[in-house]
């Protein structure tokens, strides 16, 4: 018998985007070099190693995100404190609805996500690089 869940997946996503701001990729790419604005890429290391980063964005896993965000925790980040934009993006825009949707809740604002994430701001003409290989 298969599992029935209370609230699936696509539930979850879709409660996010009715409590969160969505931008386009479009609209992502000219915040690139905003000052006030931060992207966060929520993608795995072995995503950003394979697919590669958008230049100048900072790498929060998505398991670790609550945690970095807390002043509270151990393994708190001073970036999240420092009051700018935080613009959340992971491969196809699941992810960081659900974590905009989290940080949100706790408190961290302006927060917005990229309407499907890494792959639309390829697809509408994003910057792009490759990790370096380690030697």
């Amino acid at each position: 018998m298969a599992l029935k869940l209370k609230k699936g997946i696509k539930q979850l996503v879709a409660d996010a985007y009715k409590e969160i701001e969505t931008i386009q990729a479009r609209d992502a790419i000219p915040l690139k070099d905003d000052p006030n604005v931060v992207l966060v890429d929520l993608r795995d290391v072995r995503e950003l190693a394979r697919d590669g980063r958008i230049p100048g964005a900072f790498h929060a896993p998505r398991g670790m995100l609550e945690f970095w965000v807390d002043p509270e925790s151990p393994y708190y980040k001073n970036i999240f404190g420092t009051g700018k934009k935080f613009v959340f993006f992971c491969a196809g825009g699941l992810r960081s609805a659900l974590a905009t949707q989290a940080v949100q809740q706790m408190g961290l604002e302006p927060v917005c996500h990229i309407e499907g994430g890494f792959r639309a701001w390829k697809e509408a003409g994003g910057s792009v690089e490759m990790e370096k290989p380690k030697e």
